[in-house]
């Protein structure tokens, strides 16, 4: 695939454990949910976690950029929660 487009999402966390829990959560999904129009890449810097997404067209980049927010998006909010019960346990 020729990557026409690309987009590179950035979330930051208060903590480095929490940007590698949601890192080390959504990388598995790398290559996985790929396809023949688009492909992504996940690293962290610190307390930042960075999605590069490639597409060969924008509907395919606008499709992914979507799918990975949702990931990240999933991934905060079982962190969240699990945090939350160990506090108040």
């Amino acid at each position: 695939m020729r990557s026409a487009h690309s987009a590179s999402l950035e979330f930051d966390y208060p903590d480095e454990r929490r940007a590698r829990i949601v890192e080390q959560s959504v990388a598995v999904e790398v290559g996985e949910i790929d396809d023949a129009r688009s492909r992504a890449r996940v690293h962290r810097e610190g307390r930042t976690v960075v999605v590069t997404v490639d597409a060969g067209d924008i509907v395919a980049l606008r499709a992914g950029v979507n799918t990975w927010i949702r990931l990240v998006e999933t991934a905060e909010a079982v962190s969240a929660g699990s945090e939350s019960r160990s506090q108040s346990a």
